[in-house]
């Protein structure tokens, strides 16, 4: 479904963000990205929508490469949560999930504000499966606490049914309960829809019970790619300390094409 072919990104100051990255990411599988800050999981992130633009290499959805022509259909199949939420505060709950529609719409009818009955029903059945009343429609985005805002983020990135969801530190903010809440609401969202969920999280424990795959990386590098189970201990002390992963039991990555792990 996502799959990267040798991205490298190089910023203007010559620091080297991504480092001849190669994955395939399967429909429906949810994806951990784990590592230290400045490891390159939000620049892996933000190269599946567009937001960033690698200094080599390419990105697919489904077999269709991200170019600046395809760009703006592919953006319609990709949602993304952000950790800080991403809500205009001074809006209402509801024009906020709704603005989930806007790569679909034209800018009229975007500022205008006009949506069909159907859209808005679609709005107020996604905020109930997050968990908020009715109640909570016409209430500023920006008076609700931070695990509501995340709700609403939620249901706003499932306005357009995608097929990829990318979470960027969704729970990052978060307390355990909510967090856990928060990453089973993306969860079970995502396998109604046979979705494939990116998320990168900071929390080992919840990489562990969430993730079916987890991808470790340091220094712009994929250091590891396997499953929960083969996420050990040591392994997890390697990637966030930097010891050397050669002395470590080598894990099982997921299977990737021939093609796809010679194209380097």
């Amino acid at each position: 479904m996502i799959r990267f072919d040798c991205i490298s990104k190089v910023w203007p100051d010559g620091t080297q963000a991504l480092r001849d990255i190669s994955l395939h990411v399967p429909r429906g599988q949810f994806c951990v990205i784990l590592g230290p800050s400045g490891a390159g999981k939000s620049t892996l992130l933000r190269a599946v929508n567009g937001l960033m633009q690698p200094s080599s290499g390419t990105v697919s959805i489904d077999g269709v490469a991200l170019t600046t022509a395809s760009e703006r259909a592919l953006r319609k199949r990709i949602a993304m949560i952000h950790q800080h939420f991403n809500l205009t505060n001074r809006m209402t709950v509801a024009a906020n999930v709704l603005a989930g529609l806007l790569p679909a719409v034209t800018t009229l009818r975007a500022l205008s504000g006009w949506f069909s009955p159907e859209q808005r029903a679609r709005a107020c059945r996604l905020l109930d499966q997050v968990g908020l009343s009715p109640a909570h429609l016409q209430r500023r985005a920006g008076d609700l606490s931070g695990g509501q805002q995340q709700r609403v983020g939620i249901a706003r990135a499932f306005m357009l049914d995608p097929e990829v969801v990318l979470a960027d530190e969704p729970v990052a903010s978060l307390d355990p309960k909510i967090s856990r809440d928060i990453l089973s609401l993306i969860r079970d969202a995502a396998r109604e829809r046979n979705a494939s969920v990116l998320c990168s999280l900071h929390q080992i424990d919840l990489a562990r019970e969430f993730g079916d795959r987890i991808i470790g990386m340091r220094d712009g590098k994929v250091v590891f790619d396997g499953t929960p189970a083969e996420l050990s201990d040591q392994r997890v002390e390697a990637l966030y300390q930097g010891a050397q992963w050669e002395d470590q039991e080598p894990a099982n990555p997921a299977p990737m094409p021939d093609q796809l792990a010679a194209a380097c």
